[in-house]
């Protein structure tokens, strides 16, 4: 599995941006695709992540209510719309994905076996 990022890039707070991820290779009913984030001096952490059969998405907390993980099965394709930005959100946006991850190991990055390259989103005041 290979995966594309794009979007991201600079933006006020409070504004919006979208990312997304082309996947390339098999796909199947235990697939999962999400987006971690990385901020200079920080570890990655989660940020959310969609089941790919049935379409359940889990969220941190921090990005609750704000950001939306959506995807096209027919394009392998996962989007997120991160809405209400705030100067925190800034960080480098990272795409993975994984086979049969347990909800309980959603959140750990250590659970996805394949990862995209970074993309820079910056928000500024």
């Amino acid at each position: 599995v290979q995966l594309q990022a794009s979007g991201g890039g600079l933006v006020q707070a409070g504004g919006s941006l979208r990312l997304s991820c082309a996947a390339s290779g098999r796909t199947s009913s235990s697939y999962v695709m999400g987006w971690f984030r990385q901020a200079p001096g920080k570890e990655r952490e989660f940020v959310a992540t969609i089941k790919w059969s049935g379409g359940s998405t889990y969220y941190a907390d921090s990005v609750k209510g704000r950001f939306t993980i959506s995807k096209d099965n027919a394009k392998n394709t996962v989007t997120l719309q991160m809405n209400d930005l705030k100067l925190e959100d800034t960080a480098v946006y990272f795409c993975a994905a994984g086979y049969g991850i347990i909800m309980t190991m959603m959140g750990q990055n250590r659970a996805y076996g394949y990862w995209g390259q970074g993309t820079q989103v910056t928000v500024s005041s």
